[in-house]
Order: structure tokens, then sequence, then C-alpha cells
């Protein structure tokens, strides 16, 4: 990141430090129900925006550790709070790397084992197209360009470090949040 309010920590400059930082977690809540930092508080990157004015405040008396998943959302979500004068750090690797140095994540009690990540569910929905493509391109080979269209979208995803698909299946219902519990975050945010 090369914006003068950003910054990454590693996840042992994270881990040492966790008991001072407000932790942002911008995965989806079902992602987070997978499992987050300890302490962490859930904002989608997609909700980002209306957060501002608590996540102001909230930086106002502490740093803010932005993580998500891999780093990617994060790091985005660092930019757009740095363009609103608001410095932060972006956890570098994400929970992955976190978990990768031997630190443990929070499993709230009500996590669905049915969950999955939105890797997992990027990857699920892919496969499926592709493999509906042929299946009903033996009926009409037009039906194979769907599957030439995610093959497409999956080399522009590596060769872009973006991928398309996640802020399509984040706009499922279960990965948004439900009203209260975005309310709950913000009301912590505001006291933390």
């Amino acid at each position: 990141m090369t914006h003068p309010h950003t910054h990454t920590l590693d996840a042992r400059q994270a881990h040492s430090r966790l008991h001072e930082l407000i932790v942002l977690d911008v995965r989806t809540p079902a992602e987070y129900a997978t499992g987050h930092l300890p302490g962490a508080l859930n904002v989608p990157l997609d909700h980002l925006t209306r957060a501002l004015p608590d996540i102001r405040e909230a930086a106002a008396r502490g740093d803010i550790l932005v993580v998500c998943a891999s780093g990617t959302r994060s790091e985005a979500a660092c930019t757009t709070l740095a363009d609103h004068g608001i410095t932060t750090a972006a956890l570098a690797g994400g929970t992955g790397a976190w978990t990768d140095g031997g630190h443990a994540l929070h499993h709230p009690d009500h996590h669905r084992p049915t969950t999955w990540s939105m890797e997992r569910q990027v990857r699920f929905t892919a496969g499926a197209v592709v493999l509906t493509g042929l299946a009903l391109g033996r009926l009409r080979p037009a039906f194979r360009l769907a599957s030439a269209g995610i093959a497409g979208g999956l080399v522009f995803s590596a060769l872009a470090n973006t991928c398309g698909m996640a802020p399509l299946l984040a706009r499922l219902p279960h990965n948004r949040p439900r009203q209260g519990d975005l309310e709950v975050t913000l009301a912590a945010l505001r006291g933390h």
C-alpha cells in the first residue's frame, strides 16, 4: 500500500498488539462466522462507507487493524478509509497468515458448519457454471460459451489479482449482514 495513511502488520506484529488494536473484519458475515481474530468487529467491505462516521470515531481512540481472508479486501478497505483521512493498518496475508502463524481464530457460538469462505464459494460457482456449460453444450454448442467465459474470467482474475465473482456472491442473502448485526457492530465501534 502506498497511501500515507495506510501500512501493514504481519501476523506476529498484529498478535503482539492485538490488545490495543480495534480490529475490523471486512469479510462477509458468512466468512466472519467461520472464524475471526479475537475481538474483531464485522463491517463487510460493501458497508464500509456507511460505517465511516463510527470508524472515524473509533480511530480517534485507537489504532485500527483491517482484516480479510488474504489481504486483498483489507487493502481496498484501508485505501477507502485513507481517502477519508482515517489511518489504518492491514493484516498482511489476512486470516490465512494469522492461522499459518499459529494464532487461533475465534469461533462464535452460532457458527454454522455449512458456511463457506468466499474463496470456496467462488470456486464452487465457477466450477458449477463450467460443468453446466459443458453438459448443456452437448445439446446446444452455444452453452459452451458460458464455460469459456468463466475460464477467461479466472485467467483475468489471476492476472489482475481481483475477483469479479466475489462481489456478486457477497450479495447473496447468506453473505449479507442482518440489519441488527451491523447496528450492533456500529454501536460497538462507537463505544470501543
